[in-house]
């Protein structure tokens, strides 16, 4: 700890910007990885359970509110139950209009977890920079007699460099992480959708048969 913490300090003012955006980043990526846990998100079975109180037409309000409070996938499929005495238009839209706050949630912070990706390297070379034009003011000043002076200036950029990119990169790559994931679950969300907008309208006469599947993460108006 003795050794990064001189390390840390050689690298001089321009290490603090990059020390904030690794406990930035840090504290993102624990706080989506709790948030994005699959049991959270999909609780295994709720929707073949959810089905089957649609089926029997047992739910009450105070029910549909403990089920949208659960889980992300509850809160979905609770909008579709709210309006299931409706037409299959009415249960499509409040299907997409409540999928997209839910996406909406889902992606929360991944952004910003992004933009310190993207802004690790540069603030790395700006300690660079920083570290060479000090080494050539001291260059000037005193000469070429004292390359102890030199060394710190490029010693001070490159930590600077390295600190940059090992904020970067692993930001970079659980950024992806976070949005594929994020993604695999819209789909899975889709399809326990349409299968509770089935259940609900394909089942009552006069029904259109459905043409197409439930969009959450575009909020496609198209008839399904």
């Amino acid at each position: 700890m003795g050794d990064l913490g001189q390390i840390l300090m050689a690298g001089g003012w321009a290490m603090a910007p990059i020390l904030i955006c690794s406990a930035v980043a840090l504290a993102i990526v624990l706080e989506r990885s709790w948030t994005l846990r699959r049991s959270y998100v999909l609780p295994p079975g709720l929707a073949q359970e959810v089905r089957e109180w649609a089926r029997s037409d047992q739910l009450d309000p105070a029910h549909l509110e403990k089920l949208a409070t659960g889980s992300p996938l509850g809160e979905l499929l609770a909008a579709a139950l709210a309006v299931r005495h409706h037409s299959r238009e009415l249960i499509k839209e409040r299907i997409e209009d409540t999928g997209r706050h839910v996406v909406h949630r889902m992606e929360r912070y991944l952004n910003t977890l992004g933009t310190i990706a993207l802004i690790g390297p540069l603030l790395g070379l700006f300690g660079t920079v920083i570290g060479l034009i000090r080494m050539f003011m001291q260059v000037m000043v005193g000469g070429m007699a004292d390359p102890t002076k030199m060394a710190g200036g490029i010693g001070e950029a490159l930590i600077c460099t390295a600190a940059g990119l090992t904020v970067a990169i692993p930001a970079y790559v659980l950024h992806r992480y976070f949005r594929s994931k994020v993604a695999g679950y819209v789909v899975d969300m889709e399809k326990q959708a349409t299968l509770l907008l089935d259940d609900l309208t394909l089942s009552a006469p006069g029904t259109a048969p459905r043409a197409r599947r439930t969009s959450l993460a575009t909020g496609d108006k198209a008839s399904v």
